[in-house]
């Protein structure tokens, strides 16, 4: 996305300038003119916008969440908005995010407010981030809203965090099992299938299954691999239509063990999120809309917009969340609560905190039920080979001695 470089007059007559990045000068004219600034020059920069995100990229959530927090004492201090991104700028090891922190204190210090000037960034900072500032800005109290954004990125690092730790003891073990029954069909099996060839053996039917393996395996090897990365470009073709996207999104929900921990993970990202924007001061329309955009699950942002309709047609929210059959009852059942009561924010973020725990509970759970499957596994997969390359030899002794 192209940067441009603006100067103009806003509602109170005072000169404006500052530099932006948009799809064209069209939208940024426009984009200015809702801020209620007359632009009369808009000249395209040299250079394009910065493209990360973060929590990944070239941006890791630790530093954003660091950024925030240091962002939040500084602002609680009485330093001026302009000092405090030109400080965190210049502290900022990361060349990347310094000069986007750069690019946003200098469309601040042109007239641009905080979170118009990040919204030049929307690779960087995010909806949630943008619209959790703006409500700040306008509210005074942009320190809170900093903190807020601080701890729920530190939220969703723990979170994400023990799922990749939790993840790793099973793809080890399985990539091992892999690993060892190639080299055990590659190397070993044809010493023994030379071996029978020699002896005139007569071979039982899985020992004939275990050396017509090890002979694809060793002539058609590149086959596997190429089978596996049609795969993948199929599955990654198909996620990028919304249909296909969702479709796989719904499969990924309704597996075996595997669905009910991606489930709790979407409810407690979705409590967490939306229970963050309304106690920010967020619309609940437009925090249901930037929920749902940031839901990372396809049946989940559907169900979202559906429950936002609903509301925009005067419904309350909880029959609409329970009519989508995504969120369990006592998800709703407490968010309906909360909505009567008038604290859904913190009905909310009691939901999250039980889900995060649930989540952890859950991935337990499942390292222990896969433990004994992944070993079973490796041990009749290997021990199958063995078994089957010793039988010939077994009935050959068995008749020798008889």
């Amino acid at each position: 996305m192209p940067v441009f470089t603006f100067q103009g007059t806003n509602s109170a007559g005072e000169k404006v300038q500052g530099e932006r990045a948009a799809e064209n000068k069209q939208v940024l004219r426009a984009a200015l003119a809702r801020e209620r600034i007359q632009a009369n020059v808009i000249r395209e920069k040299g250079g394009k916008a910065l493209n990360f995100r973060i929590g990944g990229g070239s941006v890791n959530a630790k530093e954003a969440a660091v950024f925030f927090r240091q962002f939040s004492v500084m602002i609680d201090a009485g330093l001026p908005l302009v000092q405090c991104l030109e400080i965190l700028a210049s502290n900022q090891q990361n060349q990347f995010f310094k000069e986007c922190l750069m690019g946003v204190r200098t469309s601040v210090e042109g007239g641009s407010t905080l979170a118009n000037a990040m919204r030049a960034y929307p690779k960087v900072f995010d909806d949630l981030t943008t619209n959790m500032i703006e409500a700040g800005e306008t509210g005074g109290i942009l320190d809170i809203i900093l903190q807020r954004i601080s701890q729920y990125v530190e939220k969703a690092v723990k979170m994400r965090a023990a799922i990749k730790s939790a993840l790793v003891y099973p793809v080890s073990v399985i990539v091992i099992a892999l690993l060892v029954v190639g080299a055990l069909l590659k190397f070993v099996v044809p010493i023994f299938a030379n071996l029978f060839v020699g002896l005139g053996v007569d071979l039982p039917a899985s020992t004939k299954f275990v050396i017509g393996l090890s002979d694809f395996v060793s002539h058609f090897w590149w086959l596997i691999f190429l089978s596996v990365g049609i795969l993948y470009a199929v599955l990654k073709f198909v996620r990028t239509t919304p249909d296909g996207l969702y479709a796989t999104d719904k499969i990924l929900l309704n597996l075996p063990v595997f669905g009910a921990v991606l489930r709790k993970i979407a409810v407690a990202r979705f409590t967490r999120t939306l229970g963050t924007l309304i106690s920010s001061g967020v619309p609940i329309l437009d925090g249901l809309a930037i929920t749902a955009r940031t839901a990372g699950n396809a049946v989940l942002e559907r169900a979202l917009m559906g429950v936002r309709k609903s509301i925009e047609e005067g419904r309350t929210i909880v029959d609409p969340l329970r009519e989508c059959g995504v969120f369990p009852n006592m998800v709703t059942q407490m968010i309906g609560v909360g909505e009567a009561t008038g604290a859904m924010d913190n009905m909310l973020q009691k939901v999250a905190d039980f889900y995060e725990d649930e989540v952890d509970a859950a991935t337990k759970d499942m390292l222990a039920l896969m433990e004994p499957m992944l070993i079973s596994f490796l041990g009749v997969a290997v021990g199958g080979i063995v078994i089957s390359l010793y039988m010939p030899l077994f009935s050959m002794i068995a008749k020798l001695s008889g």
